[in-house]
């Protein structure tokens, strides 16, 4: 039996998903779940993609197609940014792949060495650390707070650049999956003054650019100099309700274009032409329906920070953006002796024999987000209502909560969290 590597050792699943299969065996054998858990849209791929789609696939549209994407599609990707984002781009910026996932490893691939710190905003997307390790580079934290709306700390990155022995990148991820938070216009100037000019790069990940429930999203890529030094990456996962499709693109400068072409075509060849001309009909003709489930989205995200804010306990801020709220559990977890994860696994296996509620526990996004939860929107209204009610009975069983405990020893907890650290 050949060895694995020591890397493959370390790579942890992405904590939604493995709630996710925890919460479908449960669904599987009766019981009801809430699921809360998936950053999943639950409305249907817009029509005037599926019919696109469809007929490309009819018309052949199943062949290889060039790594970077085809010609029709990057053009439509800039004239949607240009539009959207006001980005000075044309579509030798633009580079397609399956969703914006994969941009990670692609970014890493091209700019990172052994030993190079990349600065990363903790609590952060779990897949960074997994691409960043993949490169054997070094990942940097900086602490994001509730006080300070969980925008990045620039304090932090000009620690970063004049003390780290190899300062090589930086994430970036506006609006935050998990906590919400925005990076304001005047973060983004006071961020590019810092590395404008310096062999420094930065992963701009925006997937939630639609979801900005104050004013418009910026995009670090609207700054002086920034094409050169940023590779930002979208999807048509949470906008265009699209996750199936597995489709995105990266904008950034022509050279970089071309590092990310060539590893593309060593990777996987290419994106499905007719998922991209799906896209394409999404960005031409599906805007104004993107619109209507953006504010079904911000009306979620209300109802159910509104709800979660009665609970005694609870505290959760308002979200800048994303369909997910991010709220503080430090005193229900003080009292009950349980870390947060712990108190999201005890709401979907252990407060009812009937029902639960799949969310996930702050440090699934490291050790920064101990203290709260995720839960994701993506439910009808009336299912959102049925889960803060669950939860606000569920969180006073003490009982059940101790027997919970004796059952999952590995989620007591050990140390008191701090309210300065969990409540805004």
């Amino acid at each position: 039996m050949p060895s694995y590597t020591r890397f493959l050792s370390t790579v942890q699943p992405e904590g939604a998903f493995a709630v996710l299969a925890v919460a479908r065996r449960l669904a599987a054998a009766g019981k009801d779940v809430i699921e809360l858990e998936i950053g999943d849209s639950p409305f249907p791929s817009p029509r005037c993609a599926v019919e696109a789609g469809i007929e490309a696939l009819r018309s052949g549209r199943t062949t290889y197609g060039p790594s970077a994407g085809l010609a029709e599609f990057r053009e439509a990707a800039a004239t949607y940014v240009r539009e959207e984002h006001g980005l000075v781009v044309a579509a030798d910026n633009v580079v397609a792949g399956p969703g914006a996932k994969t941009f990670e490893q692609l970014f890493c691939e091209a700019f990172l060495e052994p030993e190079d710190g990349v600065l990363v905003f903790s609590p952060y997307f779990p897949t960074y650390e997994a691409n960043i390790g993949r490169r054997g580079a070094r990942m940097v934290l900086s602490k994001l707070r509730a006080a300070r709306a969980f925008r990045p700390n620039l304090d932090d990155v000009r620690r970063f650049l004049e003390e780290d022995v190899r300062p090589k990148a930086i994430f970036l991820n506006s609006p935050h999956n998990p906590t919400g938070g925005v990076t304001t216009e005047e973060d983004l100037r006071d961020l590019a003054n810092l590395i404008r000019g310096r062999d420094v790069a930065v992963f701009s990940d925006e997937p939630y650019d639609c979801m900005v429930w104050g004013g418009q999203h910026q995009s670090l890529l609207s700054q002086p100099g920034m094409l050169d030094q940023t590779v930002s990456a979208y999807t048509f996962s949470k906008s265009f309700s699209m996750s199936g499709w597995r489709l995105g693109y990266a904008v950034c400068s022509t050279e970089t274009v071309k590092g990310f072409d060539l590893l593309t075509n060593t990777a996987l060849s290419c994106v499905p032409p007719f998922t991209q001309v799906a896209g394409i009909a999404a960005l031409q003709e599906g805007r104004e329906y993107r619109d209507e489930r953006m504010q079904d989205f911000r009306r979620k995200v209300e109802l159910l920070v509104t709800g979660l804010n009665t609970v005694e306990g609870i505290t959760c801020l308002m979200p800048g953006g994303t369909f997910y709220v991010f709220p503080s559990v430090s005193v229900i977890c003080n009292r009950a002796g349980i870390t947060s994860h712990g108190l999201a696994m005890y709401l979907l296996e252990g407060a009812d024999e009937e029902r639960g509620v799949a969310c996930l526990g702050g440090e699934c996004f490291g050790a920064a987000g101990a203290g709260f939860l995720r839960l994701s929107c993506a439910q009808p209204d009336d299912r959102l209502s049925e889960a803060v009610a669950f939860i606000g009975e569920a969180i006073f069983l003490g009982d059940r909560i101790s027997d919970y405990l004796e059952l999952h020893p590995e989620y007591q907890l050990s140390q008191l969290y701090e309210a300065g650290d969990s409540n805004p």
